[in-house]
Order: structure tokens, then sequence, then C-alpha cells
């Protein structure tokens, strides 16, 4: 080949070289944006849905089954929304009043920014808890919901009836932080972001600190708890249950439904046993 036919060769190889990363990123970004879409649009029934308004901000809840049962809230990890829970409200077991929320920064409540802060995440349940006039409700949360619940319980006893964490990750030594979440959360990297990978990322970066900050008020709490975890879980260590026991006041904790061989998708992959610790629960304060 001469010398100038490999030239051309070489410079078509390196421009390649150059535009091949280019294009990874464009589809990369696609994808988010098509994926974070998809989490976005809700594809409940729309007649379910709820919204609980106060102080300006919009709560979204989608609500099934019998309206003078015992309720129960479920409450999506991050990124997530109502959705994450269609079984449940497709399927509410008969006495509970199954509620399924998307939290602040999240499908369909506003404002569209989320709460980083673990106590603002738990004080935006307290209207819709308010709401049951005196029906303690059962909290249900999977993954982030999990200390999400947890801290529900410490600030405000009153309005919980118990608490069931699915794969929650409360224990703080486990939780790990990447460079490119930082990156993520800088200005101008932060706005192109779909929305509901940003806020999820907002809320993961303090996640340690706060889950330090709960530690020590673990075992304030009073009503009962059941804890269901996967011996596979990737995402959540099982050492979480470990931690819970560790932290929890002695004969606080009901249950522990240790689940082999099950990852970190349980409401997925584990809905009976998610009504059956939530039945269970249910008794220790429904005789």
């Amino acid at each position: 080949m001469p010398s100038r036919e490999r030239s051309k060769g070489v410079t078509m190889k390196r421009r390649v070289a150059r535009v091949l990363p280019l294009l990874f990123l464009a589809g990369l970004y696609t994808w988010l944006r098509i994926a974070a879409l998809e989490m976005e649009v809700s594809h409940l029934p729309q007649d379910w849905a709820v919204p609980v308004i106060s102080d300006g901000q919009t709560l979204m809840t989608y609500q099934r089954g019998d309206e003078d049962g015992q309720p129960v809230i479920f409450i999506h990890g991050t990124p997530g929304s109502a959705d994450n829970w269609a079984y449940f409200l497709d399927n509410p077991a008969p006495g509970f009043r199954v509620i399924a929320v998307d939290r602040p920064g999240f499908g369909g409540s506003i404002p569209s920014e989320g709460l980083p802060d673990m106590g603002e995440q738990a004080a935006s349940l307290v209207p819709l808890l308010e709401g049951f006039l005196g029906r303690r409700p059962i909290l249900v949360g999977h993954s982030l919901g999990g200390p999400i619940v947890a801290q529900v319980a410490v600030d405000y006893p009153e309005l919980v009836g118990g608490i069931v964490i699915v794969a929650g990750s409360l224990s703080p030594s486990v939780e790990s932080i990447f460079t490119i979440q930082y990156v993520g959360d800088l200005v101008g990297f932060r706005q192109v972001l779909p929305r509901s990978f940003r806020n999820s990322n907002h809320e993961l970066l303090p996640l340690r600190h706060s889950l330090e900050k709960l530690a020590p008020r673990l075992a304030a709490i009073t009503c009962p708890v059941v804890i269901i975890h996967g011996t596979e879980d990737m995402l959540v260590p099982f050492s979480n249950v470990a931690y819970m026991e560790a932290h929890f006041s002695e004969g606080v904790i009901q249950d522990i439904m240790v689940l082999e061989g099950e990852n970190h998708f349980l409401p997925w992959t584990a809905q009976e046993r998610i009504w059956a610790g939530v039945t269970e629960l249910s008794r220790h304060f429904h005789p």
C-alpha cells in the first residue's frame, strides 16, 4: 500500500476512535432519558390516584382496597415511583387499604425536586398519615424506603402502627459513593440528567451521613417491626439485617424473613412474602 493511502487509513481510524466514545455517550444518554421517562410516566390507572395537598406541595398517592380497612402505605426506593407497588395495588388483601406513594421528586409528586434530608422525607408523609383519623398505618419501605419508614417511626411514633423493612439500607458502613456521582451533582452535569436520576443521586450523596444520624435513634422505635431481606442482594447487602438486629430495641422486631437466594428486587419477586409480613405485623396491634 502506498504511503499516502496508509496515511489516509490511519487518519480514518483515528477519527473513528474519536467518534465512537461520543456515539457511546450519546446512546447511553438516550437510553437514560427513555428509561427515566418510562419511570416518570405512571402506568397505574388514574382513577386510583389520590393527591394529598398540603402547604403548596402535592404528594401523589394511589389507593385501593377496603376503605375502612387497615391502612398500609408502601414507600419506594430510589429511583422509583408508586408503580413499583403495582402488584399490591392490583391485589389488595382483604381487610387492608393499600396506599402507594410517589415520594417527593418522583412520579406525580410536586415540587419536582427531591428531598435529600431524611427528616424532610419523613415530614412529607405526615399529611397523609394524619388523614387516617387514629387508624395508625403500617409502613412498608423498600431499599431507601427502609430508612425512611424507620425515620417516620422515630419522628412521629404516634402516627405509625408498625413498619416492614424490605431490603432496607440502614447500615452506614456499607454505603459507598462513586466518583461519577459527585460529577453528576455538579452544576451543568446535574441539569442534563433526567429528573428521576438527578433526584436519586441527590438523595444518595448524603445518605451515609443521614444513616449515621439515624443510628442512635433506632432504639427509640417502639412499634412492631418486620424485616425482609434476600441473601443474594448485591445492591443492599444482607449484612443490613445484623445491623438492624443490633440497633433496634429488644422485643421490637417481630420477625426476620430471610429469603434464600433472593436479590434486591423483592417487590417484584417476593410479593406473597411481603404480604405475609404485613399480615403478621397487623396481628400485633389488631389481635
